[in-house]
């Protein structure tokens, strides 16, 4: 009786510590740390769509992060043309809780290319967050 009495005083121990230790850690909604928007001010290109040879294009990009212990670490452009491999146009190593950057070109191809733009920011948690647009040669 006695070694009952002990075994079940110990499993409610045991229970009471895992339930303590369970509700007193906070989850964290790790998505929602960082954001990452296409500026839409008049200039700027921020959805997909036709583009001239020749048109000067413009993206830009604000970012920020709601925990100061996971900074912005890294901000890359990725272009592909005509479903090819990702080649990095733009990329800065950062360590900050907020970003913004501009990125200017001269659209260059010919009609029917498809070019498609990656924007990829990361946290020191290893969280990545993408945007993407689709520039049609025309």
């Amino acid at each position: 009786m006695k070694t009952l009495f002990r075994s079940i005083y110990s499993t409610a121990i045991i229970l009471g510590i895992a339930a303590t230790i369970t509700t007193s850690c906070k989850k964290e909604n790790e998505e929602d740390e960082l954001s990452m928007t296409l500026k839409t001010d008049s200039g700027y290109t921020f959805e997909s769509g036709n583009v001239s040879t020749g048109t000067d294009v413009k993206f830009g990009i604000e970012a920020q992060t709601t925990k100061k212990k996971d900074p912005i670490i890294k901000f890359t452009i990725s272009e592909s043309i005509n479903g090819k491999a990702d080649e990095v146009v733009y990329s800065e190593d950062l360590e900050v809780t907020q970003y913004d950057h501009d990125y200017n070109f001269t659209f260059s191809d010919t009609a029917g290319s498809i070019h498609e733009y990656t924007f990829a920011l990361t946290n020191r948690d290893g969280i990545v967050l993408l945007k993407m647009v689709t520039l049609t040669g025309q």
